[in-house]
């Protein structure tokens, strides 16, 4: 009986360890500066964002993601749909749609959130405003939808950001009421202070992208976001790595875990890029890995390894 029962604890324990993210917070929802769960608990989510979809579209399926789960502890994936580039959306619609899907639809089965991410540099207004309103009538009933509507401007000022934001948070409010959506603002997402002195009124459940390379953004972008948090603007970090803002070079361990310390003691979900096997520091996998996730530790490189260890750190596997 004694063995049984110890058996039956250890299956328990391992169920518990593994509870669907998506099943033990719910609808998500933004209350001042915090991301809270469907009782009003604060909820912090640590994933990896996938690597531009156009460029490593091996990885878009459901093996990778439940292996991200499963493996890696990660309760949130994001899905990076390249716009722009040969193969992105505006050049191929259908395939762009059909690897964001595989991503979404994984994520929704696994029972983690999932970003469905814009990932462009540029304004593509009538684009977008197509996009997002076909993902919001598809997905807009399921509480593990986050949008992420413009992953970096680089040149644009905040305002033209933020009138386009605009646009684009209507179409989906139009559709989906509640789940949350995120905004980027100038220069890669580093100008959360331009937000904090001008935020965009009249909309619930918003965030606010900050993306930080540890090796390149140091003091002084929290200190950018230590400032917006007490205007009360809530910040989310939907991109994040250890090296420098290029995606190469060596990593900075110390200024990694700052960040993340940051991250944690303000409760303010976090995410690493990227799944992809490019030939540059930020990608986390070896050119041999599987598409399909059951990777070994001889797969990873050192991001990868370190990514992994951070996020079942704090994820508390």
């Amino acid at each position: 009986m004694r063995k049984h029962l110890l058996g039956f604890l250890f299956l328990a324990n391992g169920l518990l360890s593994h509870a669907q993210p998506v099943k033990e917070h719910g609808q998500l929802s933004v209350y001042s500066t915090q991301l809270k769960d469907q009782k009003g608990q604060p909820v912090v989510l640590r994933g990896m964002s996938f690597g531009w979809h156009n460029f490593w579209p091996r990885f878009y399926n459901e093996g990778a993601v439940r292996w991200l789960y499963k493996d890696w502890n990660c309760s949130v994936v994001r899905a990076a749909m390249g716009v722009e580039p040969e193969h992105g959306y505006i050049k191929d619609m259908q395939g762009s749609k059909a690897k964001i899907k595989a991503v979404v639809d994984a994520a929704i089965k696994e029972g983690i959130y999932v970003i469905i991410d814009w990932h462009s540099h540029n304004i593509n207004l009538k684009e977008a405003k197509g996009f997002f309103a076909e993902m919001a009538a598809t997905y807009g009933t399921y509480p593990n939808v986050i949008y992420e509507i413009f992953n970096e401007p680089d040149q644009e000022s905040w305002q033209e950001v933020k009138s386009y934001a605009r646009e684009i948070i209507s179409t989906i409010r139009a559709i989906d009421p509640n789940n949350i959506i995120l905004v980027g603002n100038p220069h890669w997402d580093q100008d959360i202070h331009l937000v904090a002195d001008d935020p965009i009124l009249g909309f619930k459940n918003i965030m606010y992208t900050v993306h930080f390379y540890a090796a390149t953004h140091k003091q002084w972008l929290r200190n950018r976001c230590e400032y917006a948090l007490k205007k009360g603007i809530p910040i989310f970090i939907s991109e994040s790595a250890g090296m420098e803002a290029s995606g190469d070079g060596p990593i900075d361990d110390a200024e990694w875990k700052r960040w993340i310390d940051w991250a944690e003691k303000t409760q303010i979900s976090w995410i690493t890029w990227s799944v992809s096997d490019k030939d540059e520091t930020c990608s986390i996998l070896k050119k041999g890995a599987s598409s399909k996730g059951n990777w070994k530790t001889k797969d990873l490189k050192e991001s990868g390894i370190k990514a992994k260890a951070l996020i079942q750190k704090y994820s508390g596997k």
